[in-house]
């Protein structure tokens, strides 16, 4: 039925008339979005890199990569990020706020809705939102022209043997040479991009599942990082709880043995990222070859970050930097190499690639970066802080907050209040985030400043776009 259903629909899509030509020039832009999956924010730039590749890239002070070291996710977790880069909405308005929540996604409103009805060519390759296809069979989400997602099944986050729906047809990658997903998703994104014409811009959505947990690398990649020292949280911020919230008190202590075995997972984590390293290479040396490099937008972020032990906890959904912070680049034709200290949510992906695109997003949470990537502005926009959210589960209560460049303001349900001074405008940089000094008299006034900004943000209405 469901391959019936897409042979029906590949006939009706190749009897359509042909898209008037229209002169290259006056195109709006190719936009390449990729996004990993669970990267840790130090792990770019990282010494030795993980990505070694885009490392060199991002940081030539010749090239046109854009780099944000203040980014943040808006919930650090798959699903509601994914949502939100998709509609620029926070999870509190898009209604995904936790892995099960997808279901509840507004498809018929999303980025790729509003270039798809902008003339472009639009590709998801890879992860869509957890748990696709839900109970509805094999489908293809509106928007998209060319569909490769990754399928739930009851395996996990896989890297050999998983499942595709490709153009609505369910398919099953075995254990064979190529097989490896983070490869074949970038044959697919290749392959999409070899058959574009000219006179057509597109919008590529690539997200692979590198580097999720069990970080399993391509077997050319296996020991890469065996006998390499990798970024780690000193013991002193593991460890470190006073002032924490009781359910991070409660974690267990990271031991010695522990911690070597948190060191192990990070080296798999740094070897996984070596295929998607040679993705991203892929990717963007055949937007070379074709001659688009000129008109063509680059974005690399990840969808949350991980922990591997700060404040004793391992995983995401945490409050924390390791959590909630990510590596973000954007490369640009029309400017030049540059690092630049904006304060940047996930919530403001959605708003940048629809005013590229001549659009509007979605919803409208967040902010446009597009005159920092025309180049039409190289001043910070003005922002006084980003709303970071989870709605909580068993094991992560509900806590929401305030991210700003100098700032972290977190209140977790309870009445637990911290506040962290990143820049030590007051005291001592904290940026391990060791130091609670929400009760420190001296920092009243920002406790009291943070506290509205968080009331504001979350009082804000969504703008319809």
């Amino acid at each position: 039925m469901a391959l019936a259903a897409s042979i029906s629909a590949l006939a009706v899509a190749a009897t359509r008339p042909p898209p008037p030509r229209v002169d290259p020039a006056t195109l709006p832009p190719n936009i390449v979005l990729i996004v990993s999956d669970d990267q840790t924010y130090d792990s770019l730039p990282s010494h030795p890199p993980a990505m070694p590749w885009l490392q060199s890239q991002i940081f030539d002070p010749g090239g046109r990569w854009l780099y944000f070291p203040h980014a943040y996710l808006s919930t650090p977790l798959c699903c509601p990020s994914r949502a939100t880069i998709l509609s620029g909405g926070y999870a509190h308005h898009t209604g995904v706020e936790g892995n099960g929540d997808g279901v509840f996604f507004d498809e018929s409103d999303t980025l790729a809705t509003r270039l798809d009805d902008a003339g472009y060519e639009t590709a998801l390759i890879g992860k869509y939102l957890n748990d696709y296809p839900w109970a509805r069979g094999p489908y293809i989400p509106r928007g998209w022209d060319r569909w490769v997602a990754k399928r739930n099944t009851d395996k996990g986050t896989t890297y050999e043997s998983y499942d595709l729906i490709d153009q609505g047809v369910p398919l099953f990658v075995g254990d064979y040479p190529g097989g490896y997903a983070t490869d074949r998703l970038a044959d697919y994104a290749v392959n999409f991009l070899r058959a574009q014409p000219s006179d057509h811009p597109y919008f590529l959505y690539f997200t692979p599942s590198a580097p999720h947990a069990p970080w399993i690398p391509a077997e050319r990649d296996r020991g890469s990082f065996q006998d390499v020292r990798v970024p780690m949280a000193p013991r002193r911020a593991m460890n470190s709880v006073r002032g924490a919230p009781p359910w991070v008190r409660d974690l267990r202590p990271i031991d010695d043995r522990f911690a070597v075995q948190l060191e192990r997972w990070r080296r798999r984590e740094s070897e996984t990222l070596l295929a998607l390293d040679d993705a991203v290479r892929r990717i963007v040396q055949e937007v070379r070859a074709r001659g688009e490099l000129g008109r063509t937008v680059f974005i690399f972020m990840t969808d949350n970050g991980w922990s591997f032990g700060q404040h004793r906890w391992v995983g995401k959904r945490c409050a924390y930097d390791p959590c909630i912070q990510t590596p973000l680049a954007i490369r640009s034709p029309w400017v030049t190499a540059a690092t630049v200290d904006q304060l940047v949510s996930n919530v403001d992906i959605a708003p940048t690639i629809a005013e590229l695109a001549g659009r509007t997003s979605p919803l409208h949470d967040g902010i446009s970066l597009a005159p920092l990537v025309t180049g039409a502005t190289t001043r910070d926009i003005p922002r006084d802080g980003i709303l970071i959210e989870w709605a909580g589960d068993a094991d992560v209560p509900p806590w929401q907050g305030v991210r700003t460049q100098n700032f972290a303001y977190i209140e977790t349900k309870g009445g637990w209040v911290e506040l962290y001074d990143f820049g030590g405008m007051l005291g001592p940089a904290d940026p391990w985030q060791l130091h609670n000094v929400a009760a420190v008299p001296r920092y009243a006034h920002v406790r009291r400043a943070l506290a509205a900004r968080l009331r504001s943000l979350l009082g804000e209405g969504n703008r319809q776009g």
